[in-house]
């Protein structure tokens, strides 16, 4: 009961982050480490000390793909190598930069994350559209087109990656599995906005580049360069787990390593002033170190919830209560709308064993789904919504009253074309 109080009022501290003032990274690694001092204080010392050491190891492989990948992504906005998206976008019509706009995070954010995608395509938004309450309906497509692309890709959202990763999904099945109502979940809001958004948008003026942005601006070559390499190695790290066995956060570090290589070498000749954002310690400082804190801290408070038995008990109960596995993946989706889904995620994976659900169950598969896409629900809902949220101040009541009853239909639609398909197969 201790453990369960310590781990609800962290979370509501969490939730209201905002209201509190209190970075949710600090509420997440004290709720973390309570959880677990509770846990091990009554109880046998080198058990649970055992329990933690094994816990903890899973917990890395997760934080270290997480950080290997942020500074790849971070080393090709350094390079300014998502430039090459920005300059080919020319339209003015609402309704075509909505679908462009939709479509470029839908796939951007299957190859990168939809943190990673929002923070991006928010950027270009703001390059492409002038006028704040344009942008705000910009912003919640690209919350929407973020978090779809994320659920159907093994490195599109960090729960896709937990579930990937904890050996639940394979990279396959959830790629064929998820492509459509992924698509379908993006496609109904969209269709709702762009029936509501007509004529054109106002491109805001140019402004004069800022030569303190980076240590020395860099070549067309070398954007390109970086961009492909960059973007490569991401994509082939599916590939590289299913080739070696090894867990995916050797093929991410990999990547790294390669991309460490082809920028060292391409800046070998600049002084080391003038390299100044372009190198991987500049990356390494820049990445948003918090949120790896911050997924660490919860993640140990759901461990601790799950050595303990409590996890194992909820899903007895839920089992008992609701019965329908659907039903029970559904309610999690939409949990996911008003609490983050990466905790909720690793409690499934703490409630449900393989020996329950083997790998590529049906459950498994249609909880990437739910979790990935329900977020988009609620501006709160998943890390992309609370992304754009700082970066466009689009307020809680706002996305509300526009954009969360589209994205409810568009989840729904989306759920609907999974289990149809599941139930022709």
């Amino acid at each position: 009961m201790l453990i369960i109080a310590i781990f609800v009022l962290g979370y509501l501290a969490i939730v209201f982050e905002h209201t509190l003032k209190l970075n949710k990274a600090a509420s997440a690694l004290l709720t973390g480490v309570l959880c677990w001092t509770a846990y091990i204080v009554p109880g046998d010392h080198h058990v649970i000390g055992a329990q933690l050491m094994h816990q903890l190891g899973d917990l890395s492989a997760i934080l270290f793909f997480l950080l290997g990948a942020m500074t790849i992504v971070e080393l090709i906005d350094a390079h300014d190598g998502f430039e090459l998206l920005t300059s080919r976008i020319t339209t003015l019509d609402r309704r075509r930069l909505l679908l462009t706009i939709a479509l470029i995070s839908f796939l951007l954010s299957a190859v990168l994350d939809n943190l990673t995608t929002s923070i991006v395509m928010m950027s270009l938004v703001r390059k492409l559209v002038e006028g704040d309450e344009d942008r705000m309906y910009f912003a919640g497509i690209v919350i929407i087109a973020a978090n779809a692309g994320g659920a159907w890709s093994p490195i599109g959202d960090v729960t896709t990656t937990m579930l990937w990763i904890g050996g639940q999904v394979t990279a396959p099945h959830l790629i064929v599995r998820l492509l459509l109502p992924s698509l379908v979940s993006m496609a109904v809001p969209l269709v709702w906005l762009m029936a509501r958004r007509k004529g054109q948008c106002t491109r805001p003026q140019a402004s004069p580049p800022d030569p303190s942005s980076h240590g020395q601006p860099t070549t067309a070559f070398e954007r390109k360069l970086v961009l492909i390499v960059g973007a490569g190695v991401l994509v082939l790290v599916p590939a590289f787990k299913t080739l070696t066995h090894l867990p995916p956060f050797m093929g991410i570090l990999l990547g790294l390593g390669i991309l460490w290589t082809v920028t060292e070498l391409i800046h070998k000749r600049k002084h080391e002033t003038a390299r100044g954002s372009l190198t991987v310690a500049s990356a390494l400082q820049r990445i948003d170190s918090p949120s790896i804190l911050f997924f660490l801290g919860i993640l140990l408070a759901i461990t601790a919830l799950q050595s303990d038995g409590v996890l194992a008990q909820l899903a007895s109960g839920m089992d008992r209560s609701i019965g329908n596995v659907d039903a029970i993946t559904m309610s999690i989706g939409l949990s996911s709308a008003v609490v983050d889904n990466v905790p909720l995620v690793a409690a499934a994976q703490g409630m449900y064993s393989l020996a329950h659900f083997p790998a590529d169950h049906h459950f498994w598969t249609f909880l990437a789904y739910c979790a990935g896409t329900g977020g988009s629900i609620l501006i709160i809902g998943s890390a992309a919504g609370i992304a754009v949220m700082g970066m466009q101040r689009v307020s809680f009541g706002w996305y509300l009253k526009r954009i969360s009853l589209p994205a409810l239909l568009g989840y729904l639609a989306g759920a609907a074309t999974y289990l149809a398909i599941a139930a022709a197969s």
